[in-house]
């Protein structure tokens, strides 16, 4: 455990998601330049002060599961200093993922489901491998609950998050859940069997997206380049928008928990100073010396 924890410091956990990397020169979808997002996306976390931690990323780093593409989120993952930590999504190839990303991540297995404990942080992380070869859903399997189950129980009690691509919890948005992460009836109940689980953090919807969820938070965090179209009618499909990309900020603090911030990926101005009207009817405040 790193000493300024110690001291009641806070642990700081960014989350990224949905790279979607593309060989050069083939945009997603024919328009969305999603490598230079990802750049983008890791200066946002270099600027940030007191740093992170550590960084997730939940999954979907490739676009195809191509080599090229995860060279090409090996180099920039490579200009962090923290650690990282990734699992995949059903634009990886789990196969590729982890052979392409193992030498800079040795904690993937060797074999099989893509899952890890990191237990080096005041949080516990664990990384949970939800996809399906060939789908765009995802699934908690008897082995996989199983492997959770296991884990959990040798946690006494550490505060604890979960991570993974798929969400495994319906959001209400039609586009969305046809998608879904199938688990079992029993998945929930493991959940809050747990309370120390503080969250379980998602990717996959390219949206902000929070919700209870077995008695603790579900999180979705939007992509670092395109989003999908936040639509609520029935029936509809998704499409995708270019809405400001975001990354998540989750800070652990002892005897408060886990808050969880959005952040905007990109430049949108300078810091001003609140300049308050003298009509202000709360406490008057005072501009700091320059």
């Amino acid at each position: 455990m790193p000493a300024h924890h110690s001291k009641g410091f806070p642990m700081i956990i960014a989350q990224l998601s949905d790279f979607h990397a593309r060989p050069h020169g083939n945009p997603a979808y024919g328009i969305v330049e999603t490598n230079p997002a990802i750049e983008r996306a890791v200066d946002e976390i270099l600027k940030l002060e007191p740093r992170p931690d550590c960084v997730l990323v939940t999954g979907d780093l490739s676009d195809c599961g191509l080599p090229e593409e995860y060279g090409i989120v090996r180099a920039a993952l490579k200009r962090l200093p923290m650690p990282v930590y990734v699992i995949p999504g059903n634009h990886d190839r789990r196969d590729s993922f982890a052979r392409e990303l193992r030498p800079d991540h040795p904690y993937l297995p060797q074999a099989g489901f893509l899952h890890y404990i990191i237990d080096d942080f005041p949080v516990r992380l664990i990384g949970l491998d939800t996809v399906v070869a060939g789908e765009d859903g995802g699934e908690i399997c008897a082995e996989r609950e199983a492997w959770l189950a296991g884990q959990l129980a040798q946690g006494q009690g550490k505060p604890t998050v979960i991570f993974m691509h798929h969400p495994p919890f319906p959001v209400g948005v039609d586009g969305m859940d046809i998608m879904p992460c199938q688990v079992s009836p029993g998945f929930a109940c493991l959940i809050a069997d747990h309370p120390e689980i503080e969250r379980v953090l998602c990717g996959h919807y390219h949206r902000p997206i929070q919700l209870r969820f077995a008695g603790t938070i579900g999180y979705v965090v939007p992509g670092t380049a395109h989003q999908v179209a936040l639509d609520l009618r029935p029936g509809t499909e998704n499409r995708f928008v270019m809405e400001p990309p975001a990354l998540a900020l989750h800070v652990w603090r002892p005897g408060l928990g886990l808050v969880s911030h959005l952040q905007p990926i990109g430049d949108y101005g300078p810091r001003r100073d609140f300049v308050l009207d003298p009509a202000y009817p709360g406490k008057p405040q005072t501009v700091p010396a320059r």
